[in-house]
């Protein structure tokens, strides 16, 4: 019998599926008490969520549809997959530059519509291409709003093909800064951003201050020629402000992943079905990625990529661990130390962090641990989740 058994809300590729060993995790779409929850697309908001569930994987970037506020009181880490579909969006970015500035949308429909042939169709074609000519990406300037892997990534894409790149990322880390191209230079605000910008591609989180980012008063300040692309999250833009900025001839187009009844039939816009992270590549890519966190969690409470935890990564120098998650309150490290010591156990190695008011802790010892000193660790005022976690034969 399957030591963790995980409950798949979506399709999940076999691939990812594979990297968990059957000896060990088991998975189905009914399992009614999973250690753990993988999801894609899933909303989650209205599910209830069994109290046996540990961990929630989300094979992709984006956690709006996972109730973290919930799983966090439970001491529960919400993992996600920045980068793993980071390719696919960027070439989703390209294709929808080339749509909006290249008239191919219309184009199409052009010739669909054609029922002449032979000489006459040549001479309508020769006649009707003329309006459908449009402008070359090279020596424009792309704007890019949010500077994680994507951001980089669609920032690299830019310059290969010869445009001039700006960026705004307030938030940025180390890491991202590290991966941006040299050429890319830095804007001071969103509105010096959008001043400089013939093109502005949005990457960032859909969090509360994040809603309407583009706002009516951000997108009057674009070029009236510029183009629009939000291939992030619906919500980061002003939707009826698109339309008037669009319907007053203030914005060359809009280019998004998703579908609005609002948008739907207007002039200038571009609306796909949600295809940022719809390739079969970056559904793999994201799958693996999350199984691999999961099993990193489940059998050695190590945590990377969550969304609600800080990242704790420690590797095993005895044979007992406990992984302790609890309030970001003072003294509780000093606690955890009592309650061990009071035990006789050897704290062989600890690994504390923290992140707002979530702090996590790993702590490795020398002898078993009795069930007395979890239960002891459990009762500290603050404390969310103990789990112990004996090295597996």
């Amino acid at each position: 019998m399957a030591r963790y058994r995980l409950l798949t809300l979506n399709n999940i590729s076999a691939r990812g599926l594979a990297r968990l060993p059957q000896d060990l995790f088991s998975h189905a779409p009914d399992e009614p008490t999973p250690d753990a929850i993988l999801v894609r697309s899933a909303d989650m908001h209205a599910l209830d969520i069994p109290g046996s569930v540990l961990a929630v994987g989300r094979a992709g970037a984006g956690t709006n549809n996972i109730p973290i506020d919930s799983l966090s009181a439970r001491g529960v880490p919400v993992f996600n997959t920045p980068g793993a579909n980071a390719n696919a969006v960027k070439e989703l970015v390209l294709a929808g530059m080339l749509l909006a500035v290249r008239n191919i949308a219309p184009a199409l429909r052009f010739v669909e519509d054609l029922a002449e042939t032979g000489d006459a169709l040549d001479r309508r074609v020769e006649a009707g291409k003329k309006q459908y000519a449009g402008v070359e990406l090279a020596n424009r300037t792309l704007g890019i709003i949010g500077l994680g892997k994507i951001g980089s990534l669609v920032g690299d894409m830019a310059i290969k093909l010869g445009m001039h790149v700006v960026g705004f990322d307030p938030e940025i880390t180390v890491d991202a800064a590290w991966s941006l191209p040299a050429q890319v230079r830095r804007a001071n605000s969103i509105e010096e951003l959008l001043r400089l910008s013939d093109f502005v591609s949005l990457h960032v989180p859909q969090i509360p201050a994040t809603r309407h980012l583009m706002s009516r008063e951000r997108l009057g300040l674009m070029n009236a020629q510029a183009v629009l692309l939000n291939f992030s999250r619906e919500a980061i833009v002003d939707v009826d402000g698109v339309l008037e900025v669009l319907a007053a001839r203030r914005l060359r187009a809009y280019v998004c992943d998703f579908p609005d009844e609002r948008l739907r039939g207007q002039a200038g816009v571009l609306a796909l079905p949600h295809l940022g992270a719809s390739t079969s590549e970056a559904e793999e890519n994201c799958a693996i990625m999350v199984a691999d966190q999961i099993k990193a969690y489940l059998q050695h409470g190590n945590i990377t990529n969550a969304v609600n935890f800080p990242a704790v990564v420690m590797p095993r120098e005895a044979p007992f661990r406990v992984a302790i998650a609890n309030a970001n309150v003072p003294n509780m490290l000093g606690q955890i130390s009592t309650v061990m010591a009071q035990s006789g156990l050897n704290i062989h190695n600890m690994l504390n962090k923290s992140r707002g008011e979530m702090a996590y802790t790993l702590v490795d010892v020398d002898s078993p641990v009795p069930a007395a000193v979890i239960d002891g660790l459990r009762s500290i005022e603050g404390v969310l989740s103990v789990r112990y976690l004996p090295a597996e034969a």
